[in-house]
């Protein structure tokens, strides 16, 4: 449900509300949120609430540090894992200066100036994502260990899968929240978890994934588990990683899967530094269901994006090479512009790669664009990209490709 203002002030009186936190996160994608009490809500929403940006990665330094954080009504969320007397809610916001400008590494905003000018030339895109992450035993002093909470394998059940409970508590507290997952399985590694998301429109798909990692860590916190988003928590284990399907609606009903695909592989490259931030992410690449080419098939796990096998509303691309550690509103933003790029164009897609690319010789590799094979690679590769530099603000573009990661 999406309240007004008046709605969200009439909630919070209603139903006991105590604190509202106001959700926003770095260039990187770190959820942060300060805590508001009930009587400051008009003025959060009138004016705003400051906040000291300087000590915020890739918010600026102590020279112009005051930001404004304004709360959009519409994400209004109660936190289930709260008290019931003495309500927290949690909303996310937009961030401007103090003058009233839109702040320019405000990632948010940037997704919603990037879903605003696909709407202007008569397109809508519909994101749903499918995390992976690691639960890890706790130590006796509560810090994380590298020991898997179980052993299962993919899609194993209990016993052997010990993470059937935490995911379905997860589910459940999502579905508490108004967010709708899909479905939900062990995957290959030890104590490695899916659960996947139904299809939304981009801004509510990137909300949502924050709030889905934070569930998840909350949820299996109270289980005495740490919950591991990291790309690559196991060094001889499988990677995390952070599946974008896409799709695409014109207001003419044409069909531009087909050319929204080919943009997106032509600027992959080009995006990869926003995909996989870490050192870390390179790592993942080339094994384990992990692309490692700019390649495409129907239903092929071993490409950088596959079709799954559906029809009707339900058909979409899947980009397989993001990891967790994405922020989903630079990520969403750069898919849009890149599937727009295509679509404008009448890209047409190469052939199909239909082979498997992890046991293909040098010869069939030599004939696929390679993604950057590490971080510098791809720092270099974004910084190059005219694509990048006409979509990405140049201060966001700085901190991603001369910030020491």
């Amino acid at each position: 449900m999406k309240y007004s203002k008046q709605e969200v002030m009439q909630y919070v009186l209603e139903e006991d509300v105590k604190f509202i936190r106001l959700a926003f996160c770095d260039v990187f994608g770190k959820q942060k949120n300060i805590s508001i009490m009930p009587g400051e809500l008009p003025r959060a929403f009138e004016y705003g609430i400051a906040i000291d940006a300087s000590a915020v990665t890739g918010f600026g330094d102590e020279t112009h540090s005051d930001l404004l954080l304004h709360p959009d009504a519409e994400t209004l969320m109660q936190l289930p894992w709260r008290p019931e007397h003495g309500k927290v809610v949690r909303m996310f916001t937009c961030i401007s200066y103090p003058d009233g400008r839109p702040f320019v590494q405000d990632t948010r905003s940037l997704l919603k100036r990037a879903v605003a000018e696909a709407k202007k030339a008569g397109y809508s895109f519909s994101f749903g994502s499918e995390q992976e992450f690691y639960l890890f035993k706790l130590d006796e002093n509560g810090d994380p260990t590298r020991i898997p909470y179980d052993r299962a394998g993919y899609m194993d059940i209990a016993p052997e899968d010990k993470g059937e409970n935490i995911r379905r508590e997860i589910c459940l507290t999502l579905e508490q929240m108004g967010i709708r997952p899909e479905s939900s399985h062990h995957e290959e590694g030890p104590g490695q978890n899916e659960i996947d998301f139904r299809y939304s429109d981009a801004l509510t798909a990137a909300d949502n994934a924050m709030t889905f990692q934070t569930v998840v860590k909350t949820v299996a916190y109270r289980n005495g588990l740490y919950a591991d988003f990291s790309p690559k928590p196991l060094a001889d284990k499988p990677g995390n990683g952070f599946h974008i399907n896409m799709s695409v609606k014109a207001e003419d009903g044409s069909d531009n899967l087909c050319p929204m695909i080919a943009g997106v592989l032509e600027k992959s490259c080009d995006m990869t530094v926003f995909l996989n931030p870490t050192e870390d992410s390179y790592r993942r690449f080339g094994n384990s269901k992990a692309p490692a080419y700019v390649s495409w098939s129907g239903e092929n796990r071993s490409q950088l994006v596959r079709i799954p096998a559906a029809v009707g509303e339900y058909r979409r691309a899947e980009l397989r090479s993001p990891d967790p550690t994405t922020n989903p509103y630079l990520a969403f933003a750069l898919m849009i512009y890149a599937g727009l790029y295509g679509i404008e164009n009448r890209l047409d897609l190469p052939m199909a790669a239909d082979i498997n690319l992890y046991k293909a010789d040098n010869a069939t590799l030599a004939k696929f664009e390679r993604l950057p094979v590490d971080l510098a690679s791809a720092k270099a590769c974004a910084a190059s990209s005219e694509f990048i530099r006409a979509h990405i603000p140049a201060a966001i573009l700085d901190i991603y490709c001369n910030q020491t990661n």
